[in-house]
């Protein structure tokens, strides 16, 4: 699936089991929160603090999928076609960063 299948079975899910979308600013926080728990996942999994046991059983595949949705109901939303965005980010950082990462010493 690409990018713009996937915003369209977002807004077709919205469309078939949501009312509407929340609006955008109801949106951010909503993917401020869901990489908040991203966060919170990565801290305590693979960084220094203590995984509570509360936090043992959470998913990071589903967390990450959380935070996509989000992303992709703004995109739509907001009518940003990610597939073309993505696209050319891409191609900009493969030309701008071709060589930066080869010749950074602290990656070696």
């Amino acid at each position: 699936m690409n990018i713009q299948n996937a915003q369209q079975v977002v807004d077709n899910w919205i469309k078939t089991h949501g009312v509407r979308y929340f609006n955008e600013l109801t949106n951010m926080a909503q993917l401020t929160e869901e990489v908040g728990e991203v966060a919170r996942i990565i801290a305590r999994r693979y960084g220094e603090q203590s995984e509570k046991e509360s936090d043992k059983g959470k998913d990071l595949g589903e967390e990450l999928a959380d935070v996509l949705f989000v992303l992709l109901c703004l995109a739509n939303q907001t009518g940003t076609d990610l597939q073309k965005a993505f696209d050319r980010r891409m191609d900009k950082k493969a030309k701008r960063d071709h060589d930066r990462h080869h010749n950074n010493e602290k990656l070696k």
